[in-house]
């Protein structure tokens, strides 16, 4: 993060513009490649896989309709090009992480939100939970302030080189201020918004408690596979029980936030409707509501099963014209899949309206 504490001393307190200069000169398509990214991450590209499931936190922690993954990717790229390293994310003027915050504003953001017990700028989730709380506030400023352009302009221009410099120009700051270094800023990231725009997330008509429930979970497309994981609060590390939770020999639940598919649901109907935990539960606790394949609606439960009701492995979510959400296995991140293609179609066991 830019932070600029006064005209006077522009240049001097700019904090991170060494580390994006160098990213700006490179190829963002290429650079991101070589990240180690993926094409998709519900509403994502370009984005590395660790930063996608905290930026769509981020941004649906955020009521502002101009806050867009997007729009968050392309800042972390234009700050840090995605380093976490603290040779690699560490600026001349001590902005660190992939957000690049200076400890003064870390300390005002800065939350331990992947339950780690450590609040550290280094963390992903915790460095890109904070930039997304103050660009939510810096939009709700731009939006209030009655100045012209872009809400994320203005956001963008005070995130760089703080509200002040906003407030004193009643907009981006011009070229002439701290030798063009916030206005570049803004213009790079808002150019390169679309670079890192995905799949759009999945868009959900209608109202009542099915729609409602797709909608929520919807806006946790891209979160890990975690098995154990989640609540109704929201994702958070799983365990493994020596059959499920292992990826490539080792227990991946225990080290990876997110949900799996039966607290996926529950966290979807929470609190209006208050599921079990587990999808044989949840199974039971709406089976006298059954729902033929033939008459799905939007947050209808689809089921799978071995053999029976007391066999039932995996639970999905409706989603429409012959799709639906889910949470699938370890190693994947919560999808839109087509219904045939989700599991076995030979253990597909039925359905049912919450």
């Amino acid at each position: 993060m830019k932070k600029v504490m006064g005209a006077a001393v522009a240049t001097a307190a700019l904090t991170v513009m060494p580390i994006a200069a160098a990213f700006a000169a490179v190829l963002i398509d290429a650079d991101a490649k070589a990240a180690g990214t993926t094409g998709g991450g519900g509403g994502l590209q370009n984005v590395p896989v660790e930063f996608q499931p905290w930026i769509l936190k981020a941004d649906a922690a955020c009521p502002e309709p101009e806050m867009t993954p997007a729009l968050l990717a392309s800042q972390l790229f234009h700050e840090s090009g995605f380093k976490t390293s603290r040779r690699e994310a560490t600026s001349w003027a001590g902005a660190q992480g992939p957000a690049q915050f200076i400890p003064g504003t870390w300390a005002v953001w800065g939350r331990d939100e992947d339950g780690n017990g450590d609040n550290s700028p280094w963390d992903i989730g915790d460095a890109l939970m904070a930039q997304g709380r103050m660009m939510c506030s810096l939009i709700k400023d731009a939006k209030s302030s009655g100045y012209g352009g872009d809400p994320r302009a203005l956001a963008l221009a005070g995130y760089n080189a703080g509200w002040g410099a906003v407030e004193q120009y009643r907009g981006v700051p011009p070229q002439s201020f701290a030798s063009g270094e916030t206005y570049d800023y803004v213009q790079q990231i808002m150019r390169d918004i679309p670079r890192f725009q995905g799949p759009g997330l999945l868009q959900v008509t209608g109202t009542g408690s099915g729609p409602d429930a797709l909608r929520r979970a919807a806006a946790r497309i891209g979160t890990p596979y975690s098995w154990g994981g989640g609540t109704p609060d929201g994702p958070t590390t799983g365990f493994c029980d020596g059959l499920n939770g292992y990826l490539n020999g080792s227990c991946s639940a225990s080290s990876t936030t997110g949900f799996d598919c039966s607290s996926l649901v529950q966290y979807a109907y929470w609190p209006s409707l208050k599921l079990p935990r587990v999808a044989s539960e949840q199974y039971g606790a709406t089976s006298h509501r059954p729902v033929s394949r033939s008459d799905l609606k939007p947050g209808d439960l689809l089921f799978w099963s071995h053999g029976g009701a007391g066999s039932i492995y995996h639970v999905a979510i409706y989603a429409g014209d012959g799709n639906v959400l889910q949470a699938p296995r370890t190693g994947r991140n919560v999808e839109v899949q087509a219904l045939t293609a989700a599991m076995p179609e030979s253990d597909y066991f039925g359905a049912t309206r919450p």
